[in-house]
């Protein structure tokens, strides 16, 4: 139970499984995309707006 406690603290540090490492890369590839393409959604509405298209 003061080991679980502990990891949930943040004061031990384990070794992720290479599962694991796969899934975060994957969710954090995702993420970049998804940045991405909001990025470019943003930049195209600021371009309008100042344009003063609607």
């Amino acid at each position: 139970m003061e080991t679980g406690k502990r990891r949930l603290a943040g004061d031990i540090a384990r070794t992720a499984t290479s599962d694991e490492v796969k899934y975060l890369r994957s969710e954090a590839r995702d993420l970049k995309e998804c940045v991405a393409d909001l990025t470019l959604e943003n930049r195209l509405l600021q371009k309008k707006h100042d344009r003063g298209w609607r």
